[in-house]
């Protein structure tokens, strides 16, 4: 199922908005690329039984996707929390409208939201050696077509995980919606309205910056996310 929260707007003027009224004055380091398998499992016990049984899994298959190319880094991990995670939404699972979860918070639960299935996949991606600028957590439009309930169809907003081989390269999507990682033309449903990772913010998925909106790193729950997955041994 596609996300509940409410953050994307029509215009580009109000996602700006929306994103400079959630930023805090806090710098981040970019580079975090460091796997600690010893400190996960650590981890997982505190969090619980579950999140201790799947980290175990979660390693191997770390270990196993560092003997690979990128792309196979890229397909064993998002094979991994699609198939080890379901849909669930925040408020039914935490209580909150929009609570952005650390990979082993939803392992514990079983359960994630879109921003929580791409954030527990970037994290990941950056432990196993995939470099942060390739990667970009994407907010999109998903527009469903006209059914004999909905006539109008129906535009959600939704999170994905972008994937750049390149800098000039289309981006390939991971999605929790589809289990195939493919190139963004291949998602002609989705409509990017705008995405960042550690190093920056850019509208849709192009390479042209948000004026004005200062570093990602400044917003509260990317933060947070970020700073539980270094607790979780994810990042250093």
């Amino acid at each position: 199922m596609p996300c509940s929260f409410d953050a994307i707007r029509p215009s580009a003027r109000a996602v700006r908005r929306w994103l400079l009224g959630a930023a805090i004055l806090l710098a981040w380091p970019l580079e975090m690329n460091a796997w600690s398998p010893s400190r996960i499992v650590q981890a997982a016990a505190r969090h619980g039984a579950q999140a201790l049984r799947e980290a175990e899994a979660l390693r191997m298959v770390m270990a196993a996707a560092r003997t690979q190319g990128e792309r196979g880094r890229i397909d064993a991990i998002n094979t991994f929390y699609n198939r080890h995670l379901r849909y669930g939404d925040d408020m039914d699972t935490w209580g909150e409208v929009d609570y952005w979860a650390s990979p082993l918070e939803a392992l514990q639960r079983g359960l994630a939201d879109c921003e929580d299935y791409a954030i527990a996949k970037y994290v990941t991606l950056a432990a196993v050696g995939v470099p942060q600028r390739k990667l970009r957590m994407v907010y999109v439009r998903l527009i469903k077509a006209a059914t004999p309930d909905v006539p109008g169809g129906l535009v959600q907003p939704h999170m994905v995980l972008a994937y750049y081989p390149s800098p000039d390269a289309e981006p390939l999507l991971l999605d929790n919606l589809v289990d195939e990682v493919v190139q963004v033309d291949a998602r002609p449903e989705l409509q990017p309205v705008f995405s960042f990772n550690t190093e920056g913010l850019w509208e849709g998925v192009g390479r042209v910056e948000i004026a004005g909106a200062g570093p990602v790193e400044r917003l509260s729950r990317w933060r947070d996310a970020l700073s539980k997955a270094r607790l979780d041994g994810f990042l250093l």
